[in-house]
């Protein structure tokens, strides 16, 4: 019995490694094609690839991908991937920002939000939402919502999941008003206690 277990717990696990390695290629050509309609939409109108060089940048203790989109060879923006805990959990989106900082649009890349209350933030914080932020440039003015003294509408009964979706988006900005790009946009400086503020404000809620 011994022998026959040990045969079908080789063969079963040289079987997953086969589909894995099967698998692999497609599930990772799957998510950077995702991954670039992403940045498609958040920062459009480039004709470079910004996947093929993104730069990793540290603000505050957390890391953040910048994806760099240029047009002609000039600098139109970028796409920048961060990350919040709200209510269920991580909050993870990609916001595009022009030049000049101003938010273009943004994409919830994957939450754990409650169906029907904060996972409303794929759409509520857009052109057309109740708490829309596309044109806002969080350096001249970090966002927080109303609640907090800001001028963002909270998602109806969701407001954990608001502060943690604005605290990512001004966290977002700070990586890239650091980042290389830095001098040919916004020539911001960075406001870490403003965007810990944000931050604290959800730990504080939690």
């Amino acid at each position: 019995m011994a022998i026959v277990l040990t045969a079908v717990t080789v063969i079963a696990g040289a079987l997953l490694g086969y589909v894995n390695d099967l698998t692999k290629g497609p599930i990772a050509d799957a998510n950077a094609k995702a991954l670039s309609d992403a940045i498609a939409v958040v920062v459009p109108g480039f004709d470079n690839q910004p996947t093929e060089n993104p730069e990793t940048i540290e603000v505050n203790g957390a890391s953040y991908t910048i994806y760099k989109a240029t047009k002609g060879g000039e600098f139109i923006g970028a796409a920048v991937r961060s990350t919040s805990n709200g209510f269920g959990g991580p909050l993870t989106i990609l916001v595009g920002f022009d030049a000049d900082g101003n938010i273009i649009d943004y994409s919830l890349l994957s939450h754990a939000e409650t169906p029907g209350l904060g996972s409303k933030a794929d759409i509520w914080f857009k052109k057309d939402g109740k708490g829309s932020v596309i044109g806002m440039n969080p350096g001249k003015n970090p966002l927080s919502v109303s609640k907090d003294g800001g001028n963002i509408d909270a998602i109806t009964a969701s407001t954990i999941t608001s502060r943690a979706f604005l605290a990512a988006v001004n966290n977002a900005y700070q990586a890239y008003a650091n980042g290389d790009s830095a001098d040919v946009t916004t020539g911001a400086t960075s406001k870490p206690s403003q965007t810990e503020e944000v931050d604290n404000s959800i730990n504080q809620a939690n």
